[in-house]
């Protein structure tokens, strides 16, 4: 019996995924943002970026030093011409009034993982994605919006205890001087709070591909 996805297991898994490895993660980001600007390590740590899902998905936690491994330049020319399959698929699709380009865009969201998890080619990885994600694409479409309409009321709620927070320290100021440096804490304390809801959120939504994909994954040995 194959292995089908359940909204709840998806957001709960990619919670704790995601949450878990928030240190790895960022630590991984500030790596590849240090060196983006070095030629040819710069493919091999954008791959590895691209597919931290892969990493969650053992249940791990993994090295941010990982996406320094030699293995992903294995496989460079694969992913760039499963990315160059994949947007020519997608935008192709979504001329026809858009939503086919959503549908293809679930279809196939699975096939750079599978291209470096289990060593295909790009027409077998995108093969391999559209076949496991038939009959959950709705479940991940679900899942993404949960997760952008989570972020919105978030950043609703925290942008508004913001406001108020501005507002009384401009109300309570004596000088312009205090409204000023009054002004700036709060700033800062917005763009932290920002951020760091930033990472959370990217955390989940890592987490949540991880779920998917290590879910769907062990569908593999099924079709074979």
């Amino acid at each position: 019996m194959k292995n089908k996805l359940d909204f709840i297991t998806v957001l709960q898994e990619g919670f704790v995924y995601g949450t878990k490895n928030i240190p790895s993660l960022l630590g991984a980001l500030i790596l590849w943002i240090l060196t983006i600007w070095i030629p040819y390590v710069n493919v091999g740590t954008t791959i590895a970026i691209c597919t931290l899902p892969l990493q969650l998905s053992k249940g791990d936690i993994f090295s941010p030093l990982s996406i320094f491994d030699k293995k992903y330049y294995r496989y460079m020319g694969e992913y760039f011409l499963t990315l160059g399959l994949l947007g020519i698929g997608i935008i192709g699709a979504s001329l026809f009034f858009f939503i086919p380009g959503i549908v293809v865009a679930l279809a196939w969201s699975l096939a750079v993982l599978l291209l470096l998890d289990k060593g295909l080619n790009a027409a077998e990885a995108i093969r391999m994605s559209n076949s496991l994600t038939y009959g959950n694409k709705w479940t991940m479409f679900c899942v993404s919006v949960v997760i952008c309409i989570a972020y919105f009321i978030v950043s609703l709620i925290l942008g508004s205890i913001l406001g108020l927070i501005s507002m009384a320290i401009m109300a309570s100021s004596g000088s312009i001087e205090g409204a000023i440096v009054g002004s700036a804490i709060v700033s800062v304390l917005s763009f932290i709070v920002t951020l760091a809801l930033f990472i959370v959120f990217q955390a989940f939504c890592i987490g949540c591909q991880a779920s998917i994909y290590g879910t769907l994954s062990k569908n593999i040995e099924e079709q074979h």
